[in-house]
């Protein structure tokens, strides 16, 4: 028999309960999620436990990852290339795939291949490194033209035709590609059409010596990356990607986006300016940058800051000009301090 003071004990502690119980688990939904700026806070946060001193290579990294594109790093060796990919893989709870790209890579090493099953007399097609979210192509000219080519379908359609047969990619679909810029032999440069499929090429360059100093204190006993752990998931790059394409940009600013690719096409000394796929390239990147920034709408900063990074390696200078010492980010630069900007 229950006395009346005790029932009450029972129903406060019940109420109790039930609150803290509602507190520890969030029971709105809405709650846990985060903000587009707060997952690109908490990578890049993630990224610098291993990367020093490269604060500005993780934000242009992270724009392309944002944007859809992919990214084409070019470096000397040792400068942290493939450190920086599997960073970013180790920081994202997403399939992870590294190919190493050598001179007897075959198509089929990269898209997969079918298997005949002699009990069952079918062909089993088994998945290559391509089908996974995030996937670095380590040394990229050192393979055939041919190899490189099974690239173009996935990096530009997101999908791949085996045995006749048209496959998806996973979402997100990611290719970080790493060259060597210093080494020529048992090479083979990548062609123009392979070239407009990454959205940013960058180098990582040497970081200070304050950096390098604390990047050999940090590896004394293992490298970070070994226990660098996921900070978010797949649902987290999904709302990423998504709040990206919310951010508005204005008519103005794209009228003035147009007429930097436009003047490409025209300066003296470019062969080949950037095709209309740059002009789109640079708007999705620029919206990706004023996420990051917190802001809802895109500035003229936001597309003058990755210009060069999105344009000029999709621009094929003249012999005349590149014997002059003219590069093609040098012309990228010259446009922007032409080009009026909107006000």
């Amino acid at each position: 028999m229950e006395f009346p003071n005790q029932r009450m004990a029972i129903a406060t502690n019940s109420i109790i309960g039930i609150s803290k119980l509602a507190k520890m688990s969030n029971v709105n939904p809405e709650n846990n999620s985060l903000s587009g700026r707060e997952i690109y806070q908490r990578i890049c946060n993630n990224i610098q436990k291993v990367m020093k001193g490269q604060s500005a290579a993780i934000r242009k990294l992270l724009s392309a990852f944002a944007s859809g594109g992919h990214v084409l790093l070019e470096d000397y060796p040792g400068t942290g290339k493939t450190t920086l990919a599997k960073a970013l893989a180790s920081s994202v709870d997403v399939r992870f795939k590294r190919i190493q790209f050598t001179p007897d890579l075959l198509p089929s090493d990269i898209l997969g291949v079918s298997i005949l099953n002699p009990h069952e007399q079918t062909f089993n097609f088994h998945e290559g490194p391509i089908f996974a979210h995030i996937v670095l192509a380590d040394e990229i000219n050192r393979a055939s033209p041919r190899t490189q080519s099974a690239l173009l379908e996935a990096m530009a359609e997101f999908q791949v035709t085996v045995d006749g047969n048209l496959r998806k990619l996973k979402d997100p679909f990611f290719v970080i590609a790493t060259q060597n810029p210093v080494e020529s032999r048992g090479t083979y440069p990548l062609p123009e059409a392979q070239m407009d499929r990454f959205a940013l090429q960058f180098s990582l360059g040497y970081i200070s010596p304050e950096d390098e100093v604390n990047l050999l204190s940090d590896q004394i006993q293992q490298h970070p990356i070994d226990t660098l752990q996921s900070c978010v998931d797949l649902e987290d790059i999904i709302i990423l990607k998504q709040q990206v394409k919310k951010i508005r940009i204005s008519e103005e600013l794209k009228r003035y986006l147009v007429e930097i690719i436009n003047a490409t096409r025209a300066v003296e000394g470019v062969q080949l300016g950037a095709s209309p796929g740059a002009s789109i390239t640079l708007m999705k990147i620029a919206q990706a940058l004023a996420l990051f920034d917190g802001y809802e709408f895109v500035t003229p900063e936001h597309i003058q800051e990755l210009a060069v990074s999105v344009i000029a390696h999709r621009l094929v200078m003249e012999p005349q000009a590149r014997f002059s010492g003219r590069t093609a980010a040098g012309v990228v630069e010259d446009i922007l301090k032409s080009v009026p900007v909107p006000t």
